[in-house]
């Protein structure tokens, strides 16, 4: 039986209320630190990967890179021998969804995430992180998104056309970190739970992605790893090239989003990733995956992903992000579906950001077989485009509205059932601490 350590939704929300409060007080410390010459060591530290010697605009979730050009947000402060790193993102979104699968649901999304790190004499690095979402306030059963399946609610029956929620953990990681040269670096990275060496960054994560409340339905064929309960990586890196490997946990979080499971490592994988410029990140992945439905104990997945990213700045505040993605799930009879996405977002100044997303999948979990199990495999696809406003409130608080409009379609033989080719839309409000 997996150990769990229970956390009530009141405390959840607490927490995130007063974490954002302390990150906005910290900001204001943060500019007596930088005026204080005795910190100014610890400042310059901060703006480098805790991984390597190279920017920390690299870094992405896990130990995922995107391009150097890219933003990496975030209050820093100096505590002692440690410099600490926290932002936020809040959204509130309506979200409905046509056809006789769809639904209307308002709900809450969003993460704080805070990093710790030490940098010792002999030029190690220690880093620590944690990361909290409020997606649990959805209830176990997520919210309305047609064509997206995976997971359970209540350990009993499939999510499908639902995007399930995030756990309240969604990392608690450490990481050490050894220079070897000016270009070469050994890392390890534990985490309960973590992000495994699989995939592009987690959507939440990629510039191309973040600014969209949706998930995408390729979650489970490209990142859905992001979230496993025992994790443990090794990765070398020299220069603009890595490479790593990870033991985990295969088995997706179960139903009860609020605790900790039962950690195992029953799993592997590889990634290679390359930055050949600051402004493009690629990367080639392999995972061996034990079990990761709880609904189908007995089945196995073998997993590749190949990835993308570009990202461009425009002028002093702007950027154009985007992302294209290829994933591929084999389970234990050989039977293989690919998945595959094309994203991208425009911030051509610090008020408006327009994202747009393409995606193919081949599914089997959109209808029940015989059994219960996995039925036909269909090829089906989406489209959604969006935008948001956003107004700075605060130095470094913003609070934005926004809205996203999405097409789905469908084979003639799932017509029936969804009613044509559905549509759905969501709106939303925002505050973004960074």
């Amino acid at each position: 039986m997996a150990t769990r350590i229970r956390v009530g939704a009141c405390a959840g929300v607490s927490l995130l209320a007063l974490a954002s409060a302390a990150a906005a007080q910290d900001h204001s410390h943060h500019g007596q630190h930088a005026a204080a010459p005795a910190e100014a060591p610890h400042a310059s530290h901060a703006m480098t990967s805790p991984y390597g010697a190279w920017a920390m605009s690299r870094d992405a979730s896990g130990t995922s890179w995107q391009p150097d050009s890219g933003e990496h947000a975030g209050i820093h402060t100096v505590r002692g021998d440690w410099t600490v790193m926290t932002h936020a993102l809040l959204n509130l979104t309506y979200d409905t969804q046509s056809g006789p699968r769809g639904g209307d649901k308002t709900f809450v999304s969003g993460m704080l995430m805070t990093t710790a790190r030490r940098d010792l004499d002999d030029g190690s690095a220690l880093n620590l992180r944690a990361m909290l979402s409020p997606d649990p306030l959805m209830g176990k059963s997520g919210y309305p998104l047609l064509l997206a399946a995976g997971e359970t609610a209540n350990g009993v029956d499939p999510l499908v056309d639902r995007q399930h929620p995030h756990d309240f953990f969604m990392e608690l990681s450490a990481s050490y970190s050894k220079r070897l040269s000016e270009k070469d670096s050994l890392y390890g990275y534990i985490g309960l739970p973590g992000e495994p060496a699989f995939g592009p960054p987690a959507f939440m994560h990629r510039m191309s992605a973040m600014d969209s409340p949706e998930a995408p339905i390729t979650h489970h064929w490209l990142d859905s790893t992001h979230i496993v309960f025992g994790v443990t990586t090794l990765g070398w890196a020299h220069d603009r090239f890595k490479i790593e490997t990870s033991a985990f946990k295969g088995r997706e979080p179960d139903e009860e989003r609020w605790g900790i499971d039962e950690p195992k490592l029953d799993s592997w994988s590889v990634r290679a990733s390359w930055n050949p410029s600051s402004d493009w990140a690629l990367q080639a992945s392999y995972a061996d995956v034990s079990a990761p439905e709880q609904l189908e104990p007995d089945e196995d997945e073998t997993k590749w992903s190949a990835s993308v990213l570009h990202t461009r700045r425009l002028g002093e505040t702007g950027w154009w992000s985007s992302t294209l993605a290829w994933g591929r799930k084999t389970n234990s009879h050989d039977e293989s579906k690919d998945g595959w996405l094309l994203e991208s977002a425009l911030h051509p100044n610090d008020r408006w950001t327009v994202f747009a997303r393409a995606e193919r999948i081949e599914t089997d979990e959109l209808v029940p077989g015989d059994h219960g199990g996995h039925g036909p495999l269909y090829t089906v696809g989406k489209a959604s485009v969006g935008a948001v406003r956003d107004w700075r409130i605060a130095p470094r608080v913003r609070f934005g509205l926004g809205a996203l409009y999405a097409m789905n379609r469908v084979p003639d033989a799932l017509e029936p059932i969804y009613g044509g080719d559905p549509d759905g839309g969501m709106i939303f409000m925002r505050l973004k601490i960074d």
